[in-house]
């Protein structure tokens, strides 16, 4: 007997998740997200749309983008079976929240959350489905308190399903959110996972809603200890020179950007995950000793922030 693929109720979660972080928020920049509700043209290699909320600007983040897309193709791309070889070809549906917020005070840490779902299915044989998703943090100015902190709420929300989870999620993370050209990590992590199906789909689809809801308890903590801290333009600077590193992860290795972009899907979407202001140094090294130099002796290595 195979598994039922409740696509609808996976939809319903998910819609419901992007409105209860826009509205946080919403609360705590101060200024309104836009919503822009888009549809596939007729004619393009895929169809059905999404729901794409972005502010940009604000009072507390300089871009962020909460991602709502549920489209069908009639052939997996090649970043979503490269590691399923067996279903190149077959017709798919993928739905899912991506988000990326990129605070306007270096103290305040990037951060990334995606939970999605993939159905691929060919007439006459069963559906093959599988979860994915995770969070992770980029600080730019490292604090051990926040690193800590959000490592232990994704912890928490694996706890319920076995001790085995987190640090095999946590060491996927590291592994995954790693730029080889730079031998260095995108930043201090925290849990990805990919391809997962293997508690069923009711388990499984309630391990992604146990990382989906843990993202507000995980990062709104660290934005409110830090967003007040004062700053200028030598904190700026590093930010956005930092921030080069992300844009670099973004457009090289990303399987999510390479599947939307591989698919032909919705351009503007995909990329709401780039920074507004970033900048690239020939051959920069942070002088010893500073707090700059500290975020690549301290920070952009694995560590175990949950048991430290």
């Amino acid at each position: 007997m195979t598994d039922f693929v409740d696509t609808q109720s996976v939809r319903e979660y998910l819609l419901g998740l992007q409105r209860r972080i826009v509205e946080r928020f919403e609360q705590l920049d101060g200024k309104p997200f836009l919503a822009d509700a888009w549809e596939k043209p007729p004619g393009s290699p895929l169809g059905g749309g999404g729901l794409t909320r972005i502010v940009e600007a604000g009072n507390l983040l300089e871009r962020g983008g909460v991602g709502f897309s549920h489209v069908v193709g009639e052939q997996l791309p090649p970043s979503a079976s490269a590691q399923r070889p067996e279903l190149a070809g077959r017709a798919f549906e993928a739905m899912g929240v991506s988000l990326v917020f990129h605070p306007r005070n270096p103290y305040v840490p990037t951060v990334h959350m995606n939970v999605r779902l993939f159905r691929a299915h060919t007439e006459g044989q069963a559906d093959v489905y599988w979860f994915g998703g995770g969070m992770d943090l980029t600080p730019y100015y490292g604090f051990e308190e926040d690193a800590r902190h959000f490592h232990r709420v994704c912890k928490q929300a694996l706890a319920p399903f076995g001790p085995a989870y987190f640090p095999r999620f946590k060491r996927w993370c590291d592994e995954y959110f790693f730029l080889r050209h730079r031998g260095e990590p995108r930043g201090v992590g925290g849990v990805f996972f990919d391809d997962f199906h293997e508690l069923g789909f009711d388990r499984s689809f309630a391990l992604q809603r146990a990382v989906g809801d843990a993202f507000l308890d995980a990062y709104v903590p660290i934005v409110e200890r830090r967003r007040h801290l004062p700053y200028g333009e030598r904190e700026r600077s590093f930010q956005a020179y930092r921030r080069g590193r992300y844009v670099e992860f973004n457009l090289v290795y990303d399987r999510g950007t390479l599947f939307g972009l591989q698919s032909g899907g919705r351009t503007e979407s995909i990329l709401m995950s780039l920074p507004p202001k970033v900048e690239w140094r020939y051959d920069w090294r942070p002088e010893p000793g500073t707090p700059e130099a500290a975020l690549y002796t301290d920070f952009l290595r694995p560590r175990d922030w949950a048991d430290e």
